[in-house]
């Protein structure tokens, strides 16, 4: 890579990070182009040059913020492997690990992205809300399959449904990141993980 455009994609990725960062601080309608521009500290043209259009900065910021959870879910599940060959073991380790990053991110989680869009998804063109859904269904999927497999060695102790399991864990990180920004305790959301991981070991616990 060349140094300009190394220069370019540093670029690239502040700006990013700034509208990411307005997003989730007063929602996508509020985000600017000009308060972006301004922050990042460059001119419109320059800001053009990377993204036609605010929608392709949406885009963007959603492929952007799926990678980033996405390596982190493999990072934090492998690890989880690596530490037990039991799959509900391992499954509760990496969930005490996911609980410990939420809870060291700075000033607590900044927030979810996708609830985000979710919230204000009239404002988003198509493509960032199917981007939303896909992804969406994608780490579902990833935990149910996590949960069938632990249900193929340890039983369920009462009849469920594990697509609704898998989702739990969603629904939880996300309803967690509301009620400790609401409250302004980061560490609620780290309890919530906590308290699926128990849910999950007296679920499938012998």
């Amino acid at each position: 890579m060349t140094l300009q455009a190394s220069k370019g994609a540093k670029t690239r990725e502040r700006i990013l990070e700034i509208a990411e960062a307005s997003v989730l601080a007063k929602g996508f309608g509020a985000t600017s182009i000009d308060e972006v521009i301004s922050e990042a500290g460059i001119t419109k043209s320059g800001f053009f040059y990377h993204f036609k259009d605010k929608n392709q900065l949406a885009r963007e910021m959603v492929k952007r913020y799926v990678e980033t959870n996405d390596r982190l879910f493999d990072e934090i599940f492998a690890r989880g492997r690596e530490l037990s060959d039991d799959p509900l073991q391992a499954f509760l380790i990496s969930l005490k690990l996911l609980a410990e990053v939420m809870v060291d991110l700075p000033s607590g989680h900044p927030g979810c992205l996708i609830a985000s869009i979710c919230y204000q998804e009239r404002l988003y063109d198509r493509e960032v809300r199917e981007l939303t859904a896909r992804s969406v269904e994608s780490w579902n999927a990833r935990f149910r399959a996590i949960i069938e497999e632990i249900a193929a060695v340890h039983p369920p102790r009462e009849k469920v449904e594990f697509g609704d399991i898998a989702d739990m864990l969603s629904c939880v990180v996300d309803g967690g990141i509301i009620m400790s920004k609401t409250l302004n305790d980061p560490h609620r959301l780290e309890r919530q993980v906590l308290a699926f991981r128990t849910f999950v070991k007296l679920l499938f616990g012998g």
